[in-house]
């Protein structure tokens, strides 16, 4: 049972059981996103990220020093490193984007339209891309990072694609990376997680 779950009545978590893994994931990575958005902007209101406060309501956290975010970056982010394996350029390649993209609480918004724009559209053209490398490195985690690895970095570099439509796709998600300034590895993670966590979800079910 995860921590969605954990903290909810029985009626709410029979629904929360069938959620996926990967759901899960990218929740708590948007209590990340609107963790560093609270500390970094100064924001108050949590009615504005509500992820965050679903979260803090749910393991009751304090707020630490008077600072929304503070406390609750610390937690999730101790979450997502040690149940999900996570590592430190991760984290602060968040913080740097954030930093870059999000100088007032009118740029929150636009941001994670941004970012589910490059999630979007990444997730479809490696999907389409990796064919039965996708399909068959799920057998094998070495073997499905490092052909998402290398998919995401033939995404990023390549110049000419056969198919138009391709091509297309991925120039809009090499503006989508050069405007929230993440790097290869931290696509690679990301994705890779996702697809492993989902691939559990759908074993369970």
């Amino acid at each position: 049972m995860g921590i969605l779950s954990k903290f909810t009545d029985k009626r709410e978590a029979a629904a929360a059981e069938s959620q996926s893994r990967a759901e899960e994931f990218i929740y708590l990575i948007r209590v990340y996103y609107q963790s560093v958005m609270a500390v970094q902007m100064g924001i108050t209101n949590m009615n504005i990220l509500n992820d965050m406060a679903l979260f803090k309501r749910m393991l009751k956290i304090p707020t630490q020093n008077n600072k929304l975010g503070v406390a609750e970056k610390s937690k999730v982010r101790k979450i997502l490193m040690q149940d999900y394996g996570l590592g430190e350029i991760f984290f602060k390649e968040i913080d740097i984007s954030i930093k870059k993209n999000c100088r007032t609480i009118n740029d929150v918004q636009g941001y994670f339209f941004k970012f589910q724009g490059f999630c979007t559209d990444l997730f479809k053209l490696m999907e389409s891309q990796m064919g039965w490398k996708f399909r068959f490195s799920m057998l094998f985690k070495k073997f499905l990072y490092k052909n998402t690895r290398n998919m995401v970095h033939e995404i990023v570099n390549r110049s000419e694609w056969q198919d138009i439509n391709v091509q297309k796709a991925a120039w809009v998600i090499r503006k989508y990376k050069e405007s929230l300034g993440y790097s290869e590895e931290w696509m690679t993670d990301f994705i890779y997680h996702v697809i492993v966590l989902s691939s559990r979800g759908k074993k369970k079910k």
